[in-house]
């Protein structure tokens, strides 16, 4: 029996879900090799908007985010704008040649890639007819490729340029590609992806809750209450050295951009030095993507607790525990503004004026200070 897609992706997130390998296979007549094969090649990933993203789909995100990102790039390079002459903008463009791909030059100051290729022909100084020949086919290699979406290898290319009657080989081909640094497509796109899932499923912290210095470890939880009608979300940074609730945001909905949100302003505020770990549940705001690739890029080391091992997260577990029991359950706020001014009004004197046992019975901010002061008088001696 055939399955489409759309029936696989069921399936796996039927298993995902807590249904056993052997009920679905049963139930579908699937071989439970053939089962387990789609569990690697559809394992999914939830987007902030909740939409499923497979390998193939995360390989073709990664280009698109790459592309945009390259296109922002040329338009920083650049002096002129698109409504700029023809001229103007073409010297530009030639002096990113190489840089960036044809197709992205011309798409960030609008022109026809032909136009652009054939300006680059007439400016070439090839003395001799083979070097003559060769930069025309760097141009033809070059307009195939960016034409492909820049996914052909040598062997199509070479193919093309054939039946074009261009009379090369694969060898010449691959050569000038390796000038012009462009290659085929990744055909390892579930290796890409699932090298960036492995990623997600190792515990750093371990459980050692005791760190020598601020900065060094960061914890966060996301917790959910009701107020009237309506549920809100409080995401909460801790810094373990003191305990400290470095950054939190509040928000009706349970998005990573409300994580987002609050590691962004940790960030800019502390100004960690390289080598800050952040731990955290297996929430999706926190193996998202987005959220990942955030960390990633500032090189910080993510680390995450074991399923249903909530001990593995037990400082951001007992802040909230907390905060519900010394604040929220024993207040009957008026409105939304008293809710929020409440949790405001907690934190600043959970961080400012509450002892805190595993830190000698001192606050968070006095804990930090004594830290800061005392390195300041090391680094004065």
């Amino acid at each position: 029996m055939k399955f489409t897609k759309e029936e696989k992706l069921t399936f796996v997130k039927r298993y995902q879900n807590g249904e056993t390998v052997l009920q679905i296979c049963n139930e579908n007549q699937i071989p439970r090799s053939t089962f387990y094969r789609w569990i690697q090649d559809y394992q999914q990933t939830v987007t902030n908007t909740g939409n499923i993203i497979t390998p193939q789909e995360f390989l073709y995100l990664k280009r698109k985010v790459k592309k945009l990102e390259d296109t922002i790039q040329v338009l920083k390079k650049v002096s002129c704008t698109v409504s700029s002459p023809l001229q103007e903008k073409l010297k530009a463009m030639e002096a990113l040649y190489g840089q960036f791909s044809v197709h992205t030059l011309c798409e960030a100051l609008d022109i026809p890639r032909g136009t652009f290729y054939n300006h680059i022909f007439r400016n070439k100084r090839g003395n001799t007819l083979a070097a003559k020949r060769r930069e025309e086919l760097k141009v033809e290699i070059q307009k195939i490729y960016d034409d492909s979406e820049q996914i052909y290898g040598a062997g199509k290319i070479t193919a093309i340029l054939q039946n074009q009657g261009v009379k090369t080989s694969v060898k010449y081909v691959s050569q000038i590609m390796r000038e012009l640094g462009i290659s085929s497509v990744s055909t390892t796109a579930k290796k890409e992806y699932q090298k960036w899932k492995k990623g997600q499923n190792r515990n750093f912290l371990q459980q050692k809750f005791q760190t020598e210095r601020p900065n060094q470890v960061w914890v966060s939880d996301i917790t959910i209450f009701k107020f009237g009608d309506k549920y809100y979300y409080l995401c909460a940074i801790i810094d373990l050295f003191s305990r400290k609730i470095i950054s939190y945001r509040i928000s009706k909905n349970s998005s990573t951009q409300l994580l987002t949100k609050a590691f962004k302003q940790a960030y800019s505020e502390r100004k960690p030095k390289k080598g800050l770990m952040f731990h955290s549940d297996r929430g999706t705001q926190y193996m998202s993507y987005a959220f990942v690739h955030l960390l990633e890029d500032l090189g910080v080391k993510q680390s995450f607790s074991r399923t249903a091992r909530p001990h593995d997260n037990a400082v951001a577990e007992a802040f909230f525990s907390i905060f519900k029991k010394e604040e929220l359950y024993r207040r009957h706020y008026t409105s939304e503004a008293d809710l929020m001014r409440g949790i405001h009004r907690f934190i600043d004197f959970y961080n400012n004026k509450r002892p805190h046992s595993t830190i000698q019975y001192k606050t968070p901010e006095q804990k930090e200070q004594e830290y800061w002061d005392k390195n300041k008088e090391s680094s004065l001696e």
